[in-house]
């Protein structure tokens, strides 16, 4: 009888790559988790149970087919585990790092419920991507036949990256706008480089743009452009994210020293890149010797706590309104952060900011939970008298974002938004009211992951395709 190649999780405990030691992360801007060799990425994908229904599988947006990945990884056939993979998902070694696996695939884990640990997905799917790097196994995009459809996509975040690839291997053609002096738009510019090295994300645009995808960047799309757009184009998709910043209207709210997260996170970005970034080098947006305060308790905030570390900051603290337990960010984030020596304070949020020429402090309110709000949480109630001043020399406000007024800076009226100014948009496909325009990712979902981001681009993509299939058909008859 054949060996049993799976089921492992008995015999087997749960290990993740190594992590570098916190006093050696905090000192520069790489990764934390070591690669799997292979014969340990073996034994831990042989931990899945294989079961008949997989949660991990139905818990991810993307569908990936996870349990037939980790069979293929732990027996060794490792090229096949990557098309496996990569047959579901555009960006297989950026979910790998960057997705909240403990919220969703390995949080649903049936082995987890059962109390054995979760299998590591994560760690295995980077691990499967990297691995097909290395091996050459990753082609740029071939199409059987060209097509003389065209597409373009306004925005070169994660969600446009998945429809231009999706749209390209149908032999599409596509061009690309973006802002930015590069493409990737969060992941390039708003994630950090010791959660996401910036070079995996070039090497997708650099493979993008081999398969034929066009890049135009340094584009604002002002209501002239857009117009343009469409025009030049059989479809449009406006995959745009939303990176207007809340913001707080309190006493001193206008201080200097107080800043937005996506400036502050961008900034770092840039500086890695060897980028000019004068508001780094003159101290406005750089931590280095300064009593750092975070307000805001989602993985952004935690993505600026960990910056701050690393630029030198004297003292880091994050200020959340809720507790631990009901916090929105990542727990292994925060664990993270805790390691490299970030001070939360649960229960605290601001009610104003001291200073006179700029900002030198927060003043805090403590809270308590009290009962649950519309969406079932336990709504933070202020504990009148137990008020404090936190001091500070820079305030990073990582709030969460709001979608930009499109319509008006696309010069499109008719354009459908809901009544938080996202776009309205057929769920599953993007269509808009408006004819050939499609929507996808955060500027239709809000703020959101950017697993959910490739899902929506590639079902776009899909519609698009489906479109231009029916109205070829309709010419041949």
């Amino acid at each position: 009888m054949a060996k049993q190649p799976m089921l492992k999780f008995v015999q087997i405990d749960r290990d993740m790559p190594e992590k570098r030691a916190a006093t050696d992360r905090r000192a520069d801007f790489h990764e934390i988790y070591a690669e799997y060799a292979a014969e340990k990425a073996a034994e831990q994908a042989s931990r899945c149970s294989q079961c008949g229904v997989p949660y991990c599988q139905s818990h991810c947006p993307l569908h990936n087919n996870i349990p037939d990945w980790l069979r293929l990884t732990a027996t060794g056939r490792l090229e096949e585990a990557y098309q496996t993979s990569q047959a579901t998902n555009t960006f297989p070694e950026i979910c790998g790092r960057i997705c909240p696996q403990d919220r969703l695939c390995e949080g649903n884990c049936v082995i987890e419920q059962s109390g054995h640990g979760t299998v590591t997905i994560g760690a295995v799917e980077k691990y499967i991507t990297d691995t097909a790097w290395e091996e050459g196994w990753v082609k740029p995009v071939a199409p059987t036949a060209e097509r003389p459809e065209s597409v373009g996509i306004i925005g070169g975040g994660p969600g446009g990256l998945a429809a231009a690839d999706m749209l390209r291997r149908a032999g599409i053609q596509v061009t690309v706008y973006d802002r930015y002096d590069r493409a990737g738009g969060l992941l390039m510019y708003g994630i950090p480089g010791f959660k996401l090295e910036k070079d995996v994300v070039q090497r997708r645009n650099d493979l993008l743009a081999e398969g034929g995808v066009t890049f135009e960047l340094n584009c604002d799309v002002d209501a002239a452009k857009f117009a343009d757009i469409r025009a030049k184009h059989d479809a449009v998709i406006i995959a745009t994210g939303v990176y207007k910043s809340r913001d707080l209207s309190m006493p001193g709210s206008g201080l200097p020293g107080i800043e937005k997260a996506i400036d502050f996170l961008t900034a770092s970005n840039r500086k890695s890149f060897g980028d000019e970034v004068p508001e780094f080098d003159d101290g406005r947006l750089n931590a280095k010797g300064k009593k750092v305060v975070v307000i805001g308790g989602g993985d952004t905030a935690m993505d600026c706590v960990r910056t701050s570390i690393r630029q030198g900051a004297t003292s880091v603290k994050c200020l959340y309104r809720r507790d631990r337990a009901n916090m929105p960010g990542s727990q292994r984030e925060t664990q993270n952060a805790e390691e490299e020596g970030v001070i939360f304070e649960w229960l605290s949020a601001p009610k104003g900011f001291v200073g006179d020429e700029r900002v030198t402090g927060v003043m805090v309110q403590k809270m308590r939970l009290g009962q649950p709000d519309a969406t079932g949480r336990q709504a933070p109630e202020v504990i009148e008298g137990a008020d404090y001043v936190e001091e500070a020399d820079l305030v990073i406000k990582a709030l969460g974002f709001e979608p930009e007024d499109l319509p008006t800076l696309f010069g499109q009226p008719d354009l459908p938004v809901t009544r938080w100014g996202t776009i309205k948009a057929a769920f599953e496909t993007g269509e808009t009211e408006m004819d050939g325009v499609y929507a996808i990712g955060d500027i239709v979902r809000g703020a959101s992951l950017v697993v959910w981001a490739i899902r929506d681009g590639r079902d776009c993509a899909q519609a698009i395709i489906d479109r231009f299939n029916g109205k070829a058909a309709l010419a041949a008859e």
